[in-house]
């Protein structure tokens, strides 16, 4: 398996399986462009993508679709019953927008990216052996904290993502519940001395935010990032069970029975992910954000450089490595991407820029059981025509 195949998988299935408005808000930057429609040469330039799309609906999606904007413009495909200006949800999308937050908190001297948990979150990562006076905010940031993620325990994947969804998709989830969850386990490992994915992790992160700004993380997310680049069609739902229109049905066969009938899953408390993956968003959307983050607009360089620096998640994935929030990945033909996946019921995306923030690439598949995202990165950012 491929690094790009198997991280992009690492991601995914965790999360299937998982400010205050003040003067020191980032200032407004210029309105993200409105999706363009694509001039023939330009859809010719992404016909590998196009087929890519037609050939994850061929084997089972619903429906997919992509933005792509590069030195020629901007362009969308979609596959399926899907629009381009679809919304969606982006699972663990959000925690790049969760770490960004706390970066610029910390360029403003506000807290420490290597303060203690404990500092923060008094008492809270406590229990079967976590302790949170020995975890620093940035190990958060970049999963070395060795906390046990949430969406490992198996009542908590009974109850949310598989059969007793149906009965419990409304429920409302607190942050200290979703902890509490994870602390009657033990640790994965001691911080610091591995790498695993957690859940925990960012919903911590969130709850970090909420305590050093007063107010909800999401209030942070939409003074510092949504408003200031005018991300219109992006959002931090909170306990709103809805999706926003245009959307198009989020398909489901629940982990429990993948052989089972397919369920609308559209409609959920975002509250069961919280900081770790509730936004929702659109693929120009999710671009501008990504573009202007990789560009330095959002962060200062010494913050910038600091989430693109890198931990590894595999001695068998050299070239892959995880950074704050965001993850490295190299592609079959070389180039060097930057971004985040994302899994949630019914919904799996990609969000994804090369480093000087010149060519980038969002995607979603309005399902949850099947569809592999990375054929379609290949397409994109290098011009592979899938096979078949």
């Amino acid at each position: 398996m491929s690094a790009v195949r198997t991280t992009r998988t690492v991601l995914a299935a965790a999360l299937v399986a998982g400010l205050t408005a003040t003067a020191l808000a980032t200032p407004a930057l210029a309105a993200a462009p409105a999706p363009a429609k694509a001039t023939a040469k330009q859809q010719q330039g992404h016909s590998a993508t196009q087929q890519a799309l037609d050939a994850a609906v061929a084997a089972g999606v619903p429906g997919a679709v992509a933005q792509a904007r590069d030195a020629k413009g901007a362009w969308t495909g979609t596959a399926g019953a899907r629009k381009g200006d679809d919304r969606y949800r982006v699972g663990s999308i959000t925690k790049t927008f969760v770490a960004t937050v706390l970066l610029q908190l910390q360029a403003e001297g506000r807290l420490d990216l290597d303060d203690p948990v404990e500092k923060w979150l008094p008492g809270v990562v406590r229990g079967s052996g976590h302790d949170g006076r020995k975890i620093t905010v940035r190990q958060l940031l970049n999963h070395t904290s060795g906390v046990y993620s949430v969406t490992s325990d198996p009542g908590f994947q009974e109850k949310v993502f598989g059969p007793g969804f149906l009965e419990h998709r409304y429920d409302r989830w607190t942050p200290e519940q979703l902890v509490g969850i994870a602390m009657t386990h033990a640790p994965d490992f001691a911080p610091g001395t591995d790498w695993n994915y957690s859940n925990t992790n960012y919903v911590l992160a969130g709850m970090v935010i909420e305590k050093v700004t007063g107010r909800p993380y999401g209030k942070a997310v939409e003074n510092r990032i949504i408003k200031p680049l005018k991300l219109r069609a992006t959002s931090v739902p909170g306990t709103d069970v809805r999706m926003p229109k245009p959307s198009s049905p989020a398909w489901s066969k629940l982990y429990a029975d993948p052989d089972g009938p397919i369920h609308d899953v559209s409609k959920l408390s975002p509250t069961l992910a919280y900081a770790a993956g509730e936004m929702i968003s659109d693929s120009n959307d999710l671009q501008t954000f990504y573009r202007a983050l990789l560009k330095g607009k959002l962060l200062p360089k010494a913050e910038l450089k600091e989430m693109t620096t890198t931990v590894p998640i595999s001695p068998d994935l050299p070239e892959a490595g995880y950074g704050l929030g965001l993850m490295k990945q190299k592609l079959s033909c070389g180039k060097e991407i930057w971004g985040h996946g994302g899994g949630i019921h019914g919904s799996s995306s990609d969000a994804q820029v090369t480093r000087d923030g010149s060519h980038s690439l969002a995607l979603n598949f309005n399902a949850d059981w099947t569809g592999d995202s990375q054929p379609v990165m290949e397409a994109e950012f290098c011009g592979v025509t899938p096979k078949g």
